[in-house]
């Protein structure tokens, strides 16, 4: 099923690096239609929690397993973190400021969901954006694993050089 990316629903206004692991291999969706899930509802209500903790910094109850892993990649760096105050500490170190998610688009796996978004936010005057892919994992209803990769924060000038230089097709 391909999905356009849509506006947010939700419009609410560093770790130390560690070696690299092996990447694990996602075990198979449970026998339940709904996979990781407690319903199509709840995996719908976890991305909008998602899409909140991306806008405040601050993850709503219910969005992490206490033991969360949290593998970041950025242009030419890569950062990881264990644990909610490790992520949480990890995605405040880049982005500390809040912001708005105006567009994504989320599609299923059978462990958890891949959602695609631009993120805006303003931090010392200046206005900033990013796009990014993050694939989760999901056990007992809550982000077990989640993998982030980001394209690099985008400020005024680079997004005027961009709209400059490149004509896209589609937003």
């Amino acid at each position: 099923m391909t999905r356009t990316m849509e506006p947010a629903a939700s419009a609410a206004s560093a770790a130390p690096i560690a070696p690299a692991a092996p990447i694990a291999q996602a075990s198979p969706a449970a026998p339940d239609a709904a996979g990781p899930f407690a319903g199509p509802r709840r995996a719908e209500a976890l991305v909008d929690l998602l899409v909140t903790f991306l806008e405040t910094g601050s993850p709503p109850a219910g969005l992490f397993r206490p033991d969360v892993f949290c593998d970041l990649t950025v242009p030419q760096w890569r950062l990881q973190a264990e644990g909610v105050p490790g992520l949480v500490a990890l995605r405040r170190a880049g982005h500390p400021a809040p912001g708005l998610v105006p567009r994504r688009r989320v599609d299923p796996t059978p462990t958890g969901f891949v959602i695609e978004l631009e993120e805006r936010w303003e931090q010392d005057g200046q206005s900033w954006y990013c796009r990014e892919l993050m694939r989760a994992d999901v056990e007992d209803g809550m982000i077990a694993r989640i993998s982030v990769y980001c394209t690099g924060d985008w400020d005024a000038q680079q997004r005027r050089r961009h709209g400059r230089e490149v004509v896209l097709l589609r937003p």
